[in-house]
């Protein structure tokens, strides 16, 4: 080849070259400019639906197709630069065609929110109501929860303290916003979480307490939750659990007076309809305690059988509850019976106690003092 043909073939090689790269260049230049040009004002609502594993190609095919941007090529571009083509998150969007192509990517790479459901915990919920309630808000099936509940390798990896056949009790009754169709394990953590922040800045406040209930009656966390559980099932009233946890603690204190017997109907019938092994007698059980029950041994929970704490919390307790435990009230009170309107009185001595169970209880068809310790 003769030199001037050399010539004239670099010429063109070069003349090729930047022509290439006159175009790579203004290919990328339009493609980030193309980047905040919405396709079109003021805009409409358009559906898309992203299939998991899709390739980005057909996801901006797609999004070319709907209007949402004015070119496919230059949105995968624009997407490739920036190295998000494979973290696009599959999911039903509802997106909006004067948003720009910065904006989409932004959306399609954070992907579609969660649906959530609020759901309440009432204070002294057991393990079945919350169950239940968090099944009929959609965030995890009834056996997924209660197997979740049980499962000793999650207890233990929660930390709670002591031997148990639930997490009873130590699952926080509060309001919560849950992802729908949530791990049964994610949900529990949060609320097994929630309660020992509860617990641990009352502990902090009460320490002096705390520490006597150690050396006094031996007692850790799982036996003030217990209590508390208790107390949260006894009475409705804010003002009265204090002196409801004075009651149960000077039954406890005074044995000679009481043989330590709480004697408290609730624990009767957790004992009869949440733990998975029950007793003959709690087979017979249909919502109302009768004397097989107050009899009954095999019940662990009966605490007119079985002196001091029952095996474990008998529901989930709340704030209030557990302060209860850690600060009751000052009172000599050992009895006391239900009014029939959601209060109670309080008697420190056998005699005051049967006037008042004559006054509110006798008479009345079927009732009974609640609890009466003879």
């Amino acid at each position: 080849m003769s030199g001037r043909a050399r010539r004239r073939a670099l010429a063109v090689v070069l003349l090729t070259l930047a022509a290439g790269l006159a175009g790579a260049w203004g290919a990328i230049h339009y493609a980030l400019g193309f980047a905040d040009r919405p396709a079109e004002l003021p805009g409409r609502n358009v559906e898309v639906v992203v299939a998991p594993g899709v390739r980005f190609i057909t996801v901006s095919r797609v999004m070319r197709e709907r209007g949402l941007v004015r070119s496919a090529l230059a949105f995968r571009l624009y997407a490739s630069y920036r190295g998000l083509t494979g973290r696009v998150r599959a999911g039903r969007y509802v997106l909006r065609t004067s948003m720009t192509p910065r904006e989409l990517l932004a959306r399609l790479v954070k992907g579609v929110p969660a649906p959530t459901a609020l759901v309440t915990i009432p204070e002294g919920s057991n393990v079945l109501d919350i169950a239940r309630a968090l099944s009929r808000a959609g965030v995890v099936p009834e056996h997924d929860l209660l197997a979740a509940v049980r499962d000793a390798g999650l207890m233990r990896r929660l930390g709670v303290p002591g031997a148990a056949e639930s997490l009873e009790g130590f699952l926080f009754p509060d309001t919560y916003r849950l992802r729908v169709r949530s791990r049964a394990d994610e949900v529990v953590a949060m609320l097994v979480r929630r309660h020992d922040l509860v617990y641990l800045a009352l502990q902090r406040q009460y320490a002096k307490r705390v520490y006597w209930l150690r050396r006094r009656l031996g007692w850790g966390p799982r036996e003030i939750v217990t209590l508390a559980s208790i107390i949260e099932k006894e009475t409705g009233q804010a003002a009265e659990r204090p002196l409801i946890a004075a009651a149960f603690f000077n039954r406890l204190l005074t044995p000679h007076l009481t043989a330590g017997l709480l004697q408290t109907d609730p624990t009767i019938i957790y004992g009869c309809t949440v733990p998975l092994r029950r007793s003959a007698a709690c087979q017979s059980f249909a919502g109302r305690i009768r004397r097989i029950h107050l009899e009954d041994r095999e019940n662990a929970y009966n605490t007119y059988t079985h002196p001091g704490l029952p095996p474990g919390p008998i529901s989930n307790p709340g704030r209030a509850a557990l302060e209860a435990v850690l600060n009751p009230a000052h009172s000599r009170a050992v009895y006391f019976v239900s009014r029939n309107d959601g209060t109670h009185v309080f008697s420190a001595t056998r005699a005051e106690h049967e006037l008042a169970v004559d006054r509110y209880q006798r008479g009345h068809s079927g009732a009974r003092a609640a609890p009466s310790v003879p």
